[in-house]
């Protein structure tokens, strides 16, 4: 047996990185296809700020949210995504609402994660709320572990988000500029490292401000 072939049967799926989960997903699990990630293996690696060795803990935080942030995008049954714990699972923003992987699944992680801001229309659908973004970002916008603080069970780390503003965003035209922003998370983890909870800091104008030129745009009605 290869040592691909040990890692494979000794590593759980949810550790074994983004491309092995959606390898393993059947097609019936995706919304419309298996999401491409090619701008993540070919931009991050460039213009990250960090170079973390595979086996600290950095990096295992690291691929198993991009394995969360995967599976919340593109997988529709929080049943089928293996990084977390579907029945236990909660998230919230500064201190907000908790929101269970069913509402995740509903309005998605865009609308949770952003909630309710001048720079953002709100009563956006999952759909609306991707294209928004995906219209911004068309070169990808991307997310790195700057610093894990504390360890299992509960994880505290600092991250960081970026992309280039090179698409329209609510009528306002781009400016070509690198946005990026900088937060905290404190995670709960099983024994198995799957997520139970997460919990996020940040100042998400630091993202929306200059999208909307640091002008409020129209609510959208719901």
């Amino acid at each position: 047996m290869t040592d691909q072939a040990t890692e494979s049967v000794t590593t759980p799926l949810h550790l074994q990185g983004r491309e092995a989960v959606i390898a393993a997903a059947a097609p019936e699990d995706w919304r419309e296809e298996a999401p491409d990630y090619h701008l993540s293996h070919t931009v991050m690696p460039v213009e990250r700020t960090t170079d973390h060795a595979p086996d600290s803990l950095e990096f295992i935080v690291e691929e198993l949210v991009k394995v969360f942030e995967m599976e919340v995008s593109h997988k529709k049954d929080p049943a089928t995504w293996v990084s977390l714990v579907a029945e236990h699972y909660r998230g919230r923003v500064n201190g907000g609402a908790w929101q269970d992987s069913a509402e995740f699944a509903r309005i998605g992680s865009y609308n949770i994660l952003i909630g309710d801001n001048p720079y953002y229309p709100g009563g956006e659908t999952f759909e609306s709320s991707h294209h928004i973004f995906h219209t911004a970002f068309p070169g990808g916008f991307f997310w790195e572990v700057l610093e894990v603080l504390a360890g299992p069970p509960t994880v505290t780390f600092k991250w960081r988000h970026w992309g280039r503003y090179t698409g329209e965003y609510q009528g306002h035209q781009p400016t070509g500029e690198l946005i990026e922003m900088t937060g905290i998370t404190i995670a709960k983890v099983s024994e198995d490292l799957r997520i139970l909870e997460l919990e996020h800091f940040y100042d998400n104008n630091k993202l929306l401000g200059p999208l909307a030129h640091g002008c409020p745009v129209a609510k959208t009605s719901e």
